[in-house]
């Protein structure tokens, strides 16, 4: 017998996949990153310019690039108190001025869990093609937190390779987005930083770092 995280038998049809924490989900796949993933992030990977992030929720990241002095620029699509609301990332076509860098944790979870929610795979594909279009106008950089398996998908080793991919930074520790005490599940999933720079020198194989 299957269990809800409140203790209630689940019917098999109701099964949680394994990936799927068998939490209520957040709307648009919000979930604050702890800043530590993005600390991790900003010791590899020196940033150029001004930074948007794009899909700021309640500033989690925002915070942290700001307190090593970076000048951010935040936006989301969704209004959470924090930066600048009501901006759908995929209609802008241009870069906030003076912006070089994105740095996001995109918002597209693979569970299919939700009513409306886009196919994570072509989702996160179209995500990606948007943000090199744009950082490209400005010979610019994006930084996208993503989980380590997604980098060995098919569609995505034909994006990185296409792509300016310039590092990736693994993460070593596991990220945990929920804290519920005595019922909070272990972290199930390893994530790692991919980073694309249209500055990378052809040819030059990307770099492969841990954190």
């Amino acid at each position: 017998m299957t269990l809800d995280p409140a203790g209630k038998p689940v019917a098999d049809a109701q099964r949680r996949a394994i990936h799927v924490s068998g939490y209520e989900r957040e709307g648009r796949d919000f979930y604050a990153t702890p800043g530590w993933v993005t600390e991790a992030l900003l010791r590899h990977v020196r940033l150029r310019g001004r930074v948007w992030e794009p899909c700021c929720g309640d500033g989690a990241m925002s915070r942290v690039l700001q307190a090593q002095d970076h000048d951010v620029v935040s936006t989301d699509i969704a209004e959470r108190g924090f930066g600048q609301g009501g901006i759908d990332f995929l209609a802008c076509q241009t870069m906030p001025e003076g912006c070089r860098s994105i740095v996001t944790n995109p918002p597209y979870g693979d569970t299919g869990s939700h009513t409306g929610q886009a196919k994570s795979s072509v989702a996160m594909l179209a995500f990606i093609r948007h943000a090199l279009m744009l950082t490209a106008s400005v010979e610019g950089q994006l930084a996208l937190l993503v989980r380590l398996q997604w980098i060995a998908g098919r569609r995505a080793a034909d994006m990185l390779t296409a792509g300016p991919f310039s590092a990736t930074v693994i993460l070593t520790r596991r990220i945990q987005w929920f804290e519920m005490g005595a019922r909070t599940n272990a972290a199930q999933h390893h994530h790692a930083w991919i980073v694309f720079d249209h500055a990378h020198p052809a040819g030059t194989p990307p770099a492969l770092l841990y954190a």
